[in-house]
């Protein structure tokens, strides 16, 4: 059977492409997924099932691609990525941010016309059911979508959560009760898709309304190997793909191809395909297909780090109820970008950031936004099994590890504030020592930073002037046919929040180009 769409990965993405192509009754939608498919919500593991009601560590699951990367010159870091359908979404930390207005004018101004924040706004809200607004909903909020999203009332906040908010406060940082408003900034409330803990995925908001339609397939288990092209024209047409499944390999047909692999999954493919930097794809011995030097190149995330201190013995720390429900953002000292930082607050913490099992404090997550460093995303092998290398160079930039080492210094500077004061027994990281200087403390953090999640921007969008886009603005990769992109890689830089959200609205904004016969 020839597909109409074949869309490659069940993940934040693919699960919305699917969904919606499958709409018209007259298209048949294939959508393949590496990992396992769970269509009953009630029999999900419970790592994917639950967001902080889980006690099953998702770093260790067979539903998480368990990549490595390079971050710093003095660490190695885990990239947990999903491995099942909803993808991401359905191991992810459910925080529902909307990037800043600024970020896709950003990309409106790099020549991606379609991609300003106003004609974003439809697609922001058509995504979710904003529960904490769902009777007064305004220009800027859901009630009808997919994505059930939520804010924990101030009165539901643990005691360490409401003790973060106001020692923010008192250091003199706004208030902010919806940071999905445009132009918010400051403490407040974090928006969250994990209703009675359970996260909310494109699993089980997108496929939970499609998976049941005649002309909808869901292959689960299923590894691309390469695309392959009709070569036999001036313009080469992506005709279907070469795949393998329980020791099977077989050929798959489709009149176009989508790819929602992720910015780690889409560019590895494209380079096992042929389409990549030349010189990188001759030391594999891959046949060019294309020249695209932009693949892999460009990766972008968010630096994330945390400062964790020791409570008292007396405080509480409830393993079963939410850990994160407040955060604040703000524009770091001398930043010339606005909104660049943002501080994850964590109620109930481990020794380690990985750490689910015995409690010892509390801690706050700094995360850089806009770093100026960027990696890159390179093969090992020829062999579709084989990880690729991951250069996340995070922190490179004399600017982010300023800004960096700066916020480390002011989160441990709350510590003065009463109301934390009193729940901390002491700080467990950094140490004094640690602090002592600029040198002791950048050893430290580059020692110690992690990734924020939010790897993107390997296969970039822009005008076909721009040497390094892979993509035009509809998603249609440059320099053959029939084959898109609708993902992460995409973004042309990465937004100043977690990226589910935007990615979402990534795919419901590519799904409709396709019907459009963009």
């Amino acid at each position: 059977m020839k597909y109409d769409y074949i869309v490659v990965g069940a993940g934040s993405a693919g699960a919305i492409i699917a969904t919606r192509l499958s709409e018209d009754p007259t298209k048949s939608v294939l959508l393949i997924e590496a990992g396992s498919d769970y269509p009953d919500i009630d029999n999900m593991p419970e790592e994917v099932k639950y967001g902080y009601k889980s006690t099953v560590n998702v770093w260790d699951s067979p539903h998480n691609w368990q990549y490595k990367a390079r971050a710093t010159d003095e660490s190695v870091i885990d990239v947990p990525r999903g491995k099942v359908t909803g993808g991401s979404s359905s191991i992810n930390g459910q925080i529902f941010l909307r990037g800043i207005p600024e970020d896709y004018d950003n990309w409106k101004l790099w020549g991606n016309t379609e991609w300003d924040f106003q004609s974003l706004v439809p697609y922001f809200n058509k995504i979710e059911t904003d529960t904490t607004y769902q009777n007064d909903p305004g220009d800027f909020h859901g009630t009808n979508g997919p994505i059930i999203c939520h804010r924990f009332p101030e009165d539901q906040w643990k005691p360490a959560s409401k003790a973060f908010y106001s020692a923010c406060i008192e250091a003199g940082y706004e208030r902010c009760e919806d940071a999905n408003a445009p132009g918010t900034i400051g403490a407040g409330p974090i928006p969250l898709n994990n209703p009675d803990g359970i996260r909310w995925s494109t699993a089980i908001g997108y496929l939970g309304l499609s998976r049941h339609r005649l002309n909808l397939t869901i292959r689960p288990n299923v590894f691309v190997k390469k695309i392959i092209f009709k070569k036999d024209q001036i313009v080469p047409k992506a005709i279907g793909l070469e795949v393998s499944s329980d020791n099977e390999d077989f050929v798959i047909e489709g009149n176009e191809i989508i790819l929602c692999e992720g910015a780690i999954g889409t560019p590895q493919t494209l380079m096992l395909s042929g389409i990549g930097p030349k010189d990188h794809l001759d030391e594999h011995n891959i046949e060019v297909l294309l020249d695209c030097p932009g693949v892999g190149q460009n990766l972008r995330d968010h630096p994330l780090l945390p400062v964790i201190w020791k409570t008292k013995p007396e405080v509480d720390l409830d393993t079963v109820g939410p850990r994160i429900q407040v955060l604040l953002r703000y524009t770091a000292k001398g930043s010339s970008i606005h909104n660049d930082m943002i501080v994850y607050f964590n109620a109930v913490a481990g020794e380690s950031y990985r750490a689910i099992g015995e409690p010892v404090g509390i801690s706050a997550a700094l995360g850089l936004n806009l770093a100026l460093s960027s990696g890159e995303i390179k093969l090992q092998s020829s062999d579709y099994r084989e990880h690729p290398y991951l250069d996340y160079n995070l922190l490179d930039h004399d600017e982010d590890i300023r800004r960096y080492r700066d916020g480390i210094r002011m989160l441990v500077s709350l510590e003065d504030n009463s109301d934390l004061s009193d729940l901390i027994l002491e700080r467990l990281r950094p140490t004094d020592i640690d602090l002592d200087n600029d040198n002791s403390l950048d050893l430290w953090i580059r020692k110690h930073v992690l990734t924020g999640h939010h790897v993107s921007c390997t296969a970039k969008m822009g005008p076909k002037e721009d040497k390094m886009a892979v993509v035009n603005q509809y998603g249609k990769v440059y320099g053959v046919e029939g084959l898109r992109i609708a993902d992460a890689s995409i973004m042309p830089d990465c937004v100043r929040a977690n990226i589910n959200v935007t990615v979402m609205v990534i795919a419901e904004k590519i799904a409709d180009f396709i019907k459009e016969g963009k």
